[in-house]
C-alpha cells in the first residue's frame, strides 16, 4: 500500500511527529483543551514509566476508563500504556457499569486507568487516574523514552464490540495491523485539505480508535466534543471551517432531523465520511443536499475487520451500495455451496486486508469460525454487480425468514425513510405461530402520520411478505453508546400478548 512504513508501530509515529512538530495541535477537545504532539509524547512516556515502576509485566492488560470529555488523558494513557509493552483495552464511561466489568475481567486487567470522573468496578486490578500519572514530573525522564516489547506482532489493543445483539466480544490487534497504512512521510499525509477533522465518536469504540490513528498520521488536528447533539457539532463546523468530518448514520439522521443547515454556515466541509453501517439512501442523499461540496463516502468494515474496508462515494447511480475494497484489500461472497458466488448471487460477505488479522481474545473457537486465512467473516448477507460494487441485503441475524420468504430488514427501513414524516426506522422480526416470524417497524415521525398512512406508502415500495404487520410510534429509537439500535430491545417493545397478523392482511 502506498505511504505504508513497514514495521512501523503507533508510539514510533507519535515520536516522530513529536521531534518535527512539537508544537503542533495533534487533539482539541472542544471547551476543554488541546493536546501538542510534544505534550502527547512526554504524557505517554511518563505513563509507560509509571506503569513499569508500578511492576506491570509487559503483555498485561491495561484497562482504560474514560469519558468522552477526557480524550486528552486517555491518549496520553493509551499510548503510554502501548510504550509499556502492555496491552490497551479503551473502555467508554458510556457504557453500563456491568459492562465495564465484564470487559475488564473477560481480559483479566491487571491495572485500569481512568479519568477523574470515572469509577472503575473493582476487579482485583490496581486503579489510578491517568492526569496523576501523566502529569506527575517526579516520574519523567526526558532522556530515557520507553519503548518496551514494542514488535509488530506484540498484542497491542483489546477493543470489545459493541454488543447489540449479544455480549460484547473481546477483539485483539497487534502493533502491526493498528499500524498498517500509517506513515511518517509528510508529503504523504492524509486528509490534507482540512486544518481540522471532526468527529463525535466514543472513546472504545473502533470508529473512535480508528480517529486516535488519524490525529497520530493525519495532517490536521483532531477536533472533538464531549457530547454529541446535533447543534454543537454544527456549531464546530463553522468556527472552525471544518473541512473533514466523520459519523454514524445516527449522527447523520440526526443532523438531518434538525435542521441545522438552515442555522450553521456547513459549507467548509469537503469529505463527509460515514462508518459503522451502511447509510440508507435516502439519508445519503438528504446529506449530500446539507453538504453541498462534499464528498460523501461510505465506509464498511467492522472492529473484527479492520484495517479491511470498503469505500463508496455515495453515487445516485448505486445508491444502495458500499462500494469495493479500498486498497489492497479484498472482498469475496461466499454461497451456500461453500464457493464464491457468482454477481448478483446472495451469500455470507468476506473481507480480506493485507494488515496483521485480528482475532478473539482468548476464544479459538469463535476466532477458527469468524478469522480464516487472513479472509474475515463479517456476519452479513450481500452481493456483488458485475462491477464488484458490494450491496448488503442483512446481518445473516437480522434475516426475516417468514414462511418461504426471506424479508430484509434493511430494504423495509430504506422504503420506510423515503416516506417524509419519519425520521428514524428499525425493522426486526417478530414471532409469528404460522410463518415464523414477521415484519415489525419501529418508527420516530418528525410530524405526525399514521401506521394506515405508512403501509398505504409502503405498498408500491414493498412486497406483501415485507409490509410491516406490527408499526410502533416511539420518541425514540433504544440505542447503544455508538448510536446502533439495540434489536433485542427493539424486539421486546414490538412483542405483545396476541400475534400479529399476516402481512398483507386487514
Amino acid at each position: 500500500m502506498v505511504g505504508h512504513d513497514a514495521g512501523l508501530t503507533l508510539p514510533d509515529v507519535l515520536a516522530r511527529r513529536a521531534q518535527e512538530e512539537p508544537d503542533r495541535p495533534a487533539l482539541v477537545v472542544a471547551g476543554v483543551g488541546e493536546l501538542s504532539f510534544g505534550g502527547w509524547d512526554r504524557r505517554a512516556d511518563t505513563v509507560a514509566h509509571a506503569l513499569i515502576d508500578r511492576g506491570v509485566p509487559a503483555g498485561h492488560r491495561v484497562g482504560l476508563l474514560f469519558d468522552e470529555r477526557d480524550w486528552i488523558d486517555f491518549a496520553a494513557a493509551w499510548c503510554g500504556v502501548m510504550r509499556a509493552g502492555c496491552v490497551a483495552v479503551p473502555l467508554s464511561g458510556r457504557l453500563a457499569p456491568a459492562e465495564v466489568r465484564h470487559a475488564l475481567t473477560d481480559c483479566s486487567v491487571t491495572a485500569v486507568l481512568h479519568g477523574s470522573g470515572a469509577e472503575p468496578p473493582d476487579v482485583g486490578a490496581w486503579q489510578g487516574v491517568a492526569a496523576d500519572l501523566s502529569g506527575d514530573d517526579t516520574l519523567l525522564r526526558r532522556d530515557t523514552p520507553v519503548r518496551r516489547g514494542l514488535a509488530p506482532g506484540a498484542l497491542a489493543q483489546i477493543i470489545y464490540t459493541s454488543g447489540t445483539t449479544g455480549r460484547a466480544k473481546g477483539v485483539g490487534a497487534t502493533h502491526a495491523n493498528l499500524a498498517y497504512g500509517v506513515t511518517t512521510n509528510p508529503r504523504r499525509r492524509k486528509l490534507a485539505h482540512s486544518r481540522h477533522f471532526l468527529h463525535a465518536f466514543p472513546i472504545g469504540s473502533n470508529a473512535g480508535q480508528t480517529m486516535l490513528v488519524n490525529a497520530l498520521d493525519a495532517r490536521p488536528a483532531a477536533l472533538t466534543l464531549p457530547m454529541f447533539t446535533p447543534a454543537r457539532f454544527a456549531r464546530l463546523i463553522e468556527s472552525y471551517r471544518v473541512g473533514t468530518v466523520f459519523v454514524v448514520p445516527a449522527m447523520a439522521i440526526e443532523l438531518l432531523n434538525s435542521g441545522v443547515r438552515e442555522k450553521y454556515d456547513l459549507s467548509s466541509v469537503r469529505l463527509l465520511g460515514s462508518t459503522a453501517a451502511g447509510l440508507p439512501p435516502a439519508v445519503a442523499a438528504g446529506m449530500a443536499e446539507a453538504f453541498p461540496k462534499a464528498t460523501i463516502v461510505n465506509y464498511y468494515t467492522s472492529t473484527e475487520a479492520a484495517p479491511a474496508q470498503t469505500v463508496m462515494i455515495v453515487d445516485p447511480a448505486r445508491p444502495a451500495s458500499v462500494g469495493r475494497p479500498s486498497a489492497g484489500g479484498e472482498l469475496k461472497i461466499v454461497g451456500s455451496d461453500g464457493g464464491r458466488a457468482r454477481p448478483g448471487e446472495q451469500g455470507e460477505v468476506w473481507l480480506r486486508s493485507p494488515a496483521g488479522t485480528r482475532a478473539y481474545y482468548r476464544d479459538r473457537r469463535l476466532s477458527d469460525d469468524v478469522f480464516k486465512d487472513g479472509w474475515v467473516r463479517m456476519g452479513d448477507v450481500g452481493y456483488l454487480d458485475e462491477d464488484g460494487y458490494l450491496y448488503l441485503v442483512d446481518r445473516e441475524s437480522d434475516v426475516i425468514k417468514s414462511g418461504a420468504h426471506k424479508v430484509s430488514t434493511l430494504q423495509v427501513e430504506a422504503a420506510l425513510y423515503e416516506h417524509p414524516a419519519v425520521a428514524e426506522a428499525a425493522v426486526v422480526g417478530i414471532p409469528h405461530p404460522v410463518l415464523g416470524r414477521v415484519t415489525g417497524a419501529a418508527v420516530v415521525a418528525r410530524h405526525p402520520v399514521t401506521a394506515a398512512d405508512l403501509r398505504t406508502f409502503l405498498l408500491d415500495r414493498l412486497a406483501g411478505h415485507e409490509l410491516p404487520s406490527r408499526l410502533l410510534f416511539l420518541s425514540e429509537l433504544p440505542k447503544n453508546h455508538v448510536g446502533k439500535v439495540v434489536k433485542p430491545r427493539l424486539l421486546d417493545l414490538l412483542a405483545v400478548t396476541d400475534p400479529p397478523p399476516a402481512a398483507g392482511s386487514t
